[in-house]
C-alpha cells in the first residue's frame, strides 16, 4: 500500500507540495445516484422547467467551485471547465459531473464534489414527499493527465 498522501512521514497531516510537478491538462469525471421511489421520480419529471434537476446542476457547478473551501487540504484551482449531468430515471436520478484545469495537480475532488452536492440538492428538494430516498455510488469514473 502507498503512503497517505496527506500526512508526512512523522504523521502529520499536510497539504501536498505540488510547487515542482508541470502544469498540465486535467480532467476527472466523478458519478452519483439518487435512489427514489417512482411516484418521486414522476413528480421531478413533471416539474416546468427550472426545476429542481437544474437547481441540482448549478449547485454542483458552484460546488466543484467551492472545494478547496469545503475540503481543508485540496488546493484551489483554476477551473476551465464543469459540466454536470442528471438523468431522470423510473426511480432514480444519475448524475454525472465533469471538470477540467491545466494545473499541477487534478480535479476528482471537485468533479466528486459537485456530483455529491447535486445529489444532495435533489434530495433536499425531494424530501418533503419521500423519505426513503438513499444517496448512493459517489465515485471517481475517470481521471486523466494529458
Amino acid at each position: 500500500m502507498t503512503e497517505l498522501s496527506h500526512v508526512s512521514e512523522s504523521g502529520e497531516v499536510r497539504m501536498v507540495d505540488v510547487g515542482d510537478k508541470p502544469v498540465s491538462r486535467r480532467r476527472a469525471v466523478a458519478s452519483a445516484r439518487i435512489r427514489m421511489a417512482a411516484g418521486t421520480a414522476r413528480r421531478l419529471r413533471e416539474l416546468p422547467k427550472g426545476d429542481a434537476l437544474v437547481t441540482a446542476q448549478l449547485a454542483g457547478i458552484m460546488a466543484a467551485k467551492r472545494t478547496a473551501e469545503l475540503i481543508p487540504l485540496c488546493h484551489p484551482l483554476p477551473l476551465s471547465h464543469v459540466g454536470v449531468e442528471l438523468e431522470l430515471a423510473e426511480a432514480a436520478v444519475a448524475i454525472t459531473a465533469s471538470v477540467e484545469t491545466t494545473a499541477q495537480t487534478g480535479v476528482e475532488m471537485e468533479a466528486l464534489t459537485a456530483a455529491a452536492v447535486a445529489a444532495l440538492t435533489v434530495y433536499d428538494m425531494a424530501k418533503a414527499i419521500d423519505k426513503e430516498m438513499v444517496v448512493e455510488d459517489v465515485r471517481l469514473v475517470e481521471k486523466v493527465k494529458s
